[in-house]
Order: C-alpha cells, then sequence, then structure tokens
C-alpha cells in the first residue's frame, strides 16, 4: 500500500480529515511542527509584506559591504 501524507491549512480541515479516516477504519498518525508557532506566524508575516512591498530587501551581494 501507500503512504499518503496530507497538509491541511487549519484545524477545521484536520479534524475533518481524522473524522474521515476514523470512519474508513484507517490508521493515521499526526505529528506536531517542531517549530514555535509564533515564529512560523512570523516568518509568513513577514514573506507577506515583502510580497506587498513593505520592509526593506536586501540583495544577498550587499549584505557583507
Amino acid at each position: 500500500m501507500e503512504t499518503l501524507i496530507a497538509h491541511p491549512k487549519n484545524e477545521e480541515q484536520a479534524t475533518a480529515l481524522k473524522a474521515v479516516m476514523k470512519v474508513l477504519k484507517i490508521d493515521f498518525e499526526t505529528e506536531e511542527s517542531p517549530y514555535n508557532p509564533e515564529f512560523v506566524k512570523d516568518i509568513l508575516q513577514a514573506r507577506e509584506d515583502i510580497k506587498n512591498g513593505k520592509g526593506v530587501k536586501i540583495a544577498v551581494e550587499d549584505l557583507w559591504k
């Protein structure tokens, strides 16, 4: 058999996936992210800010000048 890996985007999706797998009697494991949720939130916000033109973007070549 094959292994499927799902990436639910929120708690609602995770709960729904677990419920479906329980009903179908599919064995599954859960694993928490090793990262601090606040850290992940900050990184995602920073990426969004850069996309929206906020913040300062420095070229890699200029880091050591």
